[in-house]
């Protein structure tokens, strides 16, 4: 009988590993078909049969996963990144297996698209536009009024996101993205959204099933770095249930509902807003926040739906959990870092990760690469469990020696994946 095998198209240095690992657990053989498989660390690191393709090439994967089915009875095909995302769902849908749907997924990858679609279904959006060049973001912004969010229309990770508060950020931004130095996945498309200020709330589900929400802060504007993240939100009961039924309506509005999916949320005066909709599996730490909360484990349950299986999202426990991200305050080569197994050997820590190594180069972009690591915490009590966070991330500390002028241009032009983190937190 042929060996069963996932296939995973790219990786990411936050998920990846993780649906590596829950693969193996499942007596799954986990593949990895990547354009650049130096990329990701762990591949090379655990030993992950790994395949060099063109993965924007669909017929090119067709090909290669045609090949592997020679040797290997492929149970499911699925990915880290939400930018294959819909690629994974052509492939799903080509081998006949359990799979996204591939539409459904690029009109929600696409926010102008998505904002149109939920308008559409009266689901609580800020206001927004699109522009596609500065005079348009000029009067985006005068018509909805400063401060305004600019952001990619297609991207994930916060990359490209800023917050413009008058008209000199508002035109810095804009050169920013539009002047060659904001890597696009698409063509340049700006989307201009109003400001809700509010309360962060994310919504974590699977299939049509809410699995839990969260609570969110982040660092200082105008980027929205994550600091904190919490599960579950302090929520009352009516207020829960108003986020979890909006969180239904945008899976139905954007025809989503196969698979995990994070919706993100301010509560606003007017009450609860959708900032937007990940047609994903939401980055670490959030899986291992909901699974130390609940004792769900997201990824696992994602793969056994891809394969085919049963999956199972019933909760072991109720416990609050909560996640300390790692910033660094300034940009330059990372001296040291240390405190891991002391902040891992404290009581009710469940996770603690580094992402870099000493000697690495920092450079802050303002997105989800700034985190350099993270540790997450849980006990039945929330008191308890942020104690105990703080304890642990007391004991965690680093070194950064700022580049010599000039240094730091040459590195951020090199670096395709630049991290930061912070001295102490």
């Amino acid at each position: 009988m042929s060996r069963k095998a996932l296939i995973l198209l790219e990786g990411s240095r936050s998920n990846g590993p993780l649906y590596v690992q829950a693969a193996q657990r499942l007596g799954l053989h986990p593949i990895t078909l990547s354009a650049d498989p130096a990329r990701y660390d762990y591949l090379a690191a655990e030993s992950i049969e790994t395949i060099r393709v063109d993965t924007d090439n669909l017929d090119a994967l067709i090909r290669e996963c045609s090949r592997l089915r020679t040797t290997y009875d492929i149970s499911g095909i699925t990915s880290a990144q939400e930018s294959a995302y819909a690629t994974v769902g052509k492939l799903c849908q080509h081998f006949n297996l359990p799979g996204p749907n591939p539409e459904s997924i690029e009109r929600c990858c696409d926010k102008f698209a998505q904002r149109q679609l939920l308008a559409q279904a009266g689901v609580p959006i800020p206001a927004y536009r699109v522009a596609a060049n500065a005079a348009d973001v000029e009067r985006a912004a005068a018509e909805i009024g400063l401060p305004v969010i600019l952001k990619p229309a297609v991207g994930n990770g916060s990359s490209g996101v800023r917050l413009c508060r008058n008209v000199d950020e508002l035109t810095e931004h804009t050169t920013y993205l539009l002047g060659g130095k904001h890597i696009w996945w698409s063509s340049p498309r700006i989307l201009v959204e109003q400001f809700a200020e509010g309360p962060y709330y994310s919504a974590d589900t699977m299939g049509y099933e809410v699995v839990g929400i969260s609570a969110a802060e982040f660092g200082q504007p105008p980027h929205f770095v994550f600091r904190e993240c919490t599960c579950p939100a302090v929520l009352t009961d009516d207020d829960y249930k108003r986020i979890a039924d909006l969180s239904l309506g945008c899976l139905q509005a954007l025809g989503l509902g196969w698979g995990p999916t994070n919706i993100e949320f301010r509560w606003t005066k007017l009450g609860p807003v959708v900032i937007e909709v990940n047609p994903r599996l939401s980055g670490a730490p959030d899986p291992q926040l909901l699974q130390a909360a609940y004792g769900v484990d997201l990824l696992t349950e994602h793969i056994k739906l891809v394969i085919g299986e049963e999956w199972d999202l019933r909760r072991r426990h109720s416990h609050t959990a909560a996640a300390r991200k790692l910033v660094a305050d300034r940009d330059g080569i990372l001296d040291w870092i240390a405190g891991e197994s002391q902040a891992a050997a404290v009581s009710g820590v469940a996770e603690v990760r580094f992402y870099v190594q000493p000697k690495s180069p920092i450079v802050r972009k303002g997105d989800y690469r700034d985190c350099i690591g993270y540790l997450i915490a849980a006990s039945p009590s929330r008191a308890r469990t942020e104690a105990v966070l703080q304890q642990a991330a007391d004991l965690i500390g680093w070194s950064i020696t700022p580049f010599p002028t000039g240094e730091e241009e040459t590195i951020s032009g090199q670096q395709t994946c630049p991290t930061s983190g912070g001295d102490s937190t």
